[in-house]
């Protein structure tokens, strides 16, 4: 009995695997500007912890910037062969999760409070779920948003030094209820349960700045009054409380 090998099935290997690094070549060229866009989205926005006069303009030029990446993502969507997202995701997945913290933050410095998976994906022009396609994965979604807490924590001492005294109260209660929204999943032991678990310092180093603003007698009189128990102020804080964790239970 001879010992034959049809050389022409490694032939249709190599055309496999030629073909496999021709798509991995052009995501990484679309995700490089991806980066790129992202770096400069990063930087507008590192204003804000030396000038807070200027948060509007670094989050109006931030804006531009995300929409410039959402371009780029609907190139490399259409980079991706049918039910092979997850194949191809670790080119993308770190950098996705950065802006998913980039568009938080822009949110949360405009209007004061935590986006929704829905929103950023839809000012990157994704998809939520992933039958559809091309799609925000939620755990990209969870990350960017720990990232972005870390910012404020940060944010909220640079605030203190710019003399502004009532920004650290008002990060110190959005810091809380996402910190309840996040305790409400059950993670698994894995990177993301190990950021989960960095909140709580960022919490407390927030909590440390409102502590010493307090003993050292600089709240506002508005701030103080904000802070007096009412009715009102029980509606408003159901309603954070909700918003967080309705935004976390619905993904």
């Amino acid at each position: 009995m001879s010992n034959f090998v049809n050389l022409s099935i490694f032939e249709n290997y190599q055309k496999y695997i030629d073909n496999e690094q021709e798509i991995r070549e052009k995501i990484r060229l679309v995700v490089r500007k991806i980066e790129q866009n992202t770096k400069e989205a990063a930087i507008q926005l590192q204003i804000i912890h030396c000038d807070l006069s200027k948060i509007d303009n670094a989050c109006a030029e931030a804006r531009k910037t995300i929409t410039a990446c959402s371009e780029n993502y609907q190139s490399l969507s259409e980079l991706i062969p049918i039910g092979q997202y997850y194949r191809y995701s670790d080119h993308w997945t770190f950098i996705t999760q950065r802006l998913v913290f980039i568009i938080a933050m822009v949110v949360y410095l405009e209007a004061g409070f935590l986006v929704t998976r829905e929103t950023v994906a839809e000012m990157l022009g994704l998809k939520t779920n992933q039958v559809d396609g091309f799609h925000l994965d939620i755990e990209d979604y969870l990350m960017g948003i720990l990232q972005m807490a870390s910012e404020l924590s940060r944010f909220a001492t640079n605030s203190v030094t710019l003399g502004d005294y009532d920004r650290p109260l008002h990060i110190s209660r959005f810091m809380a209820n996402l910190n309840a929204g996040y305790r409400l999943l059950n993670l698994k032991n894995d990177g993301l349960r190990k950021r989960f678990d960095a909140l709580k310092y960022d919490v407390k180093k927030i909590e440390e700045v409102v502590y010493d603003i307090s003993i050292r007698g600089l709240k506002s009189i508005t701030s103080e009054a904000t802070e007096e128990p009412s009715n009102k102020e029980n509606e408003q804080k159901h309603s954070s409380e909700n918003v967080v964790g309705g935004t976390i239970e619905s993904i």
